[in-house]
């Protein structure tokens, strides 16, 4: 290895602080046969030692540590590092992709409830909810059964409350928001 380290103790030799405290309560020992190889054992432990949990976090923070100094040396080396980004999807593009599904494909459909939560969060707003699919959604609200179906009506008339008192201040609501509370009222009413 590189700089004095060890298969698992990754490094130049010199120890972080991290690192010797949580190894405070081991022995680097050699490991026959293999010169210049070391590995960690643990001793008993001594007065003083870390708690469990205190290992925990101190393990925790020494496997960042590993992770950057093998970043670092994977750069070194002319390695590109890419940073994965979670590829994860938007709450709107699985909303609606569960809306689609409802309308394209309703024998393999499995009800999600996020996803209707986020549908009926957000049916009003035509950023979140493009026109195209609004009509699919009005078609699924017919279907909205029970609490879900009770709450979204309160909530319509609520919202419809207040687009008519801002409508008559100086604020002019937007009228496509009107018009989609209005639908709503009349398909769940």
């Amino acid at each position: 290895m590189r700089g004095g380290g060890s298969p698992l103790l990754p490094g130049r030799g010199a120890l972080s602080p991290i690192r010797r405290r949580l190894l405070g309560r081991w022995a680097v020992r050699p490991v026959s046969g293999l010169p210049g190889v070391t590995r960690c054992s643990p001793e008993a432990p001594r007065q003083g030692a870390a708690s469990p949990e205190e290992q925990r976090v101190l393990e925790r923070k020494l496997k960042k540590e590993r992770k950057k100094e093998a970043r670092r040396r994977l750069q070194e080396a002319g390695i590109s590092v890419a940073q994965s980004p979670a590829a994860r999807r938007s709450g709107a593009a699985l909303a609606l992709d569960y809306l689609c599904s409802w309308a394209q494909q309703h024998e393999n459909w499995r009800f999600q409830k996020t996803r209707q939560t986020w549908l009926l969060l957000h049916m009003y707003d035509r950023d979140q909810v493009p026109d195209e699919h609004f009509s699919t959604l009005l078609a699924y609200l017919e279907g909205l059964r029970g609490q879900a179906r009770e709450l979204t009506v309160r909530k319509a008339e609520v919202l419809m409350r207040e687009l008519d008192e801002a409508g008559a201040s100086a604020d002019a609501p937007l009228p496509g928001r009107i018009q989609r509370v209005r639908q709503v009222l009349q398909l769940l009413s």
